[in-house]
Formats: structure tokens, sequence, C-alpha cells
């Protein structure tokens, strides 16, 4: 296992849940990029509603339910490890949001 703890990088990535990459899931091809590189750990956590650069309202209510609600993964680990990813990031994403901030990370076990 490995060992991570004191000041680490998290970094945010914003997408829709339609966003493709080579004609899969985008989140997916994420995750199991992170995965592959030996990232610590990543989640994806699904909004309830939220918009863009568009300004486009994306929402899960029952009267105009999207097929593209707002996405967020989630990554921390070394800063050297985010900064290595970052271009890979640039060719798979088309658009949405990447943002970088410094995170202490107080434990990290199984």
């Amino acid at each position: 296992m490995r060992h991570l703890e004191g000041e680490q990088v998290l970094m945010r990535i914003f997408i829709g849940e339609s966003d493709r990459w080579e004609n899969r899931p985008l989140y997916k091809a994420l995750l199991e990029l992170f995965r592959k590189e030996g990232f610590a750990g990543a989640t994806v956590l699904r909004g309830v509603a939220g918009f863009g650069a568009t300004s486009v309202l994306h929402t899960d209510s029952l009267l105009c339910l999207s097929q593209d609600l707002p996405l967020v993964l989630e990554v921390v680990d070394k800063e050297e490890k985010i900064e290595e990813i970052l271009p890979r990031l640039d060719e798979m994403l088309r658009g949405g949001m990447v943002t970088l901030e410094k995170a202490r990370v107080i434990r990290y076990s199984k």
C-alpha cells in the first residue's frame, strides 16, 4: 500500500454524464486511466443539477430529466503525479473544467 499523507493536491474534473472518450463514458475512461497510472484513488460524484460554460441548466427534476447530469471526479495525489497526467487530460476532455488545490491528507488507509 502506498504512503500518502501531508500536503498533496486535489484535482477536480467537472464534466457531463454524456461526455465520451473513444465511444465510452468519459468518466469511466478517466477512472481507468487513474487506476492504470497508479493514482492513490479517485471518486466520481453525480450532481443533481448544474451548468457550465454554456449556461445550459442540467437537472434531475422529473419535469425535465436531463440525460447529461454534472459529474465531478476527485483525485488526490502527489503534485508531480497530478502534473504528469494533465497533458493526457487535455487530449481526453472536450469541455468541462479542471481545478487544482492543496489538500492536507491526514489519513489514507484500507
